[in-house]
């Protein structure tokens, strides 16, 4: 059971604040509702509380398992390159990953798209991709270990700088 004024997080749309429990009658049955506000757009939604973990509404996950979120995203000893596996696979692979609401499945989809990005170009829905686990990685790192969401993005571009520098450059050599 989640408190009034308690972070939460809600798959695929981050991190969010409790804002007040309330029954109402649904039917003829009365139901408790969580009231949660997604910090990042302000969004309202309605969190049955029956049905919370069902739908994946969990707790900010603590400074552990976000310093452990951090040390994944530097070990590329698991990513074995681009196979050649069609794009539209990888995003519905991807997609699922991101409504799971396992930040490290979320974090291995940031890191699989940033080395992917090294060896081809991304596709605008892979881009897309990959800027809402950005979005979601840094906002509950932030939240978990009491820094800016800025600073956290700029570490994990930090991280991938070797990536990103050879995409530039690969960048203008078309131009």
């Amino acid at each position: 059971m989640f408190k009034v004024n308690e972070l939460v997080v809600y798959p695929s749309q981050g991190v969010g604040k409790v804002e007040r429990i309330e029954s109402q009658e649904i039917s003829g049955a009365t139901a408790d509702f969580y009231i949660v506000r997604i910090l990042s757009n302000n969004v309202t939604l309605m969190v049955p509380v029956s049905n919370a973990t069902n739908v994946g509404l969990r707790p900010v996950c603590s400074v552990r398992t976000g310093q452990a979120i951090f040390e994944s995203l530097k070990d590329r000893s698991e990513f074995t390159g681009y196979t050649g596996q069609n794009w539209n696979r990888r995003y519905r692979e991807y997609s699922e990953k991101l409504k799971s609401g396992d930040l490290s499945d979320v974090a291995y989809v940031l890191k699989e798209l940033f080395l992917i990005g090294k060896d081809k170009e991304l596709s605008f829905g892979e881009r897309r991709l990959q800027e809402q686990a950005m979005g979601l990685v840094t906002m509950e790192l932030a939240y978990a270990v009491d820094r800016s969401q800025d600073e956290i993005r700029d570490d994990i571009l930090d991280m991938f700088k070797d990536v990103i520098d050879n995409d530039e450059e690969n960048g203008e050599e078309e131009q």
